[in-house]
């Protein structure tokens, strides 16, 4: 899920090689409000796979107070990550279940997701 609309995500997951791991999603195209891509990334996620995903198996990681807003409007888990203008006591202070400072040790990332 992006505020972006999908033209302008898929051109920046284009730039960093990543775009082909994304086969659906949710944007701004969708919805203007943030908090209204849940439920269009979980049918989408539904129709690719074939099977419902609960909300506590739906993680949302972002860098903003809004994306764990997001994460709470579909009770998706919230994964914050530092790395924008937000400092990692303000994303736990807005609710977020992690804070990162930064991904560049994925090991206690993906611990969190088993």
């Amino acid at each position: 899920m992006t505020g972006n609309i999908e033209k302008g995500a898929r051109l920046k997951l284009e730039r960093y090689g990543v775009n082909h791991f994304f086969a659906f999603g949710a944007f701004a195209d969708d919805s203007a409000f943030r908090n209204d891509l849940g439920p269009h990334a979980k049918r989408r996620a539904k129709e690719h796979h074939g099977e419902e995903f609960p909300p506590e198996r739906v993680f949302v990681i972002g860098d903003t107070p809004h994306d764990v807003a997001c994460a709470r409007a579909m009770g998706a888990r919230a994964i914050a990550v530092a790395t924008g203008s937000f400092t990692e006591s303000q994303l736990k202070d807005c609710g977020a279940d992690a804070v990162f400072t930064d991904l560049a040790h994925p090991k206690a990332f993906f611990d969190l997701l088993k």
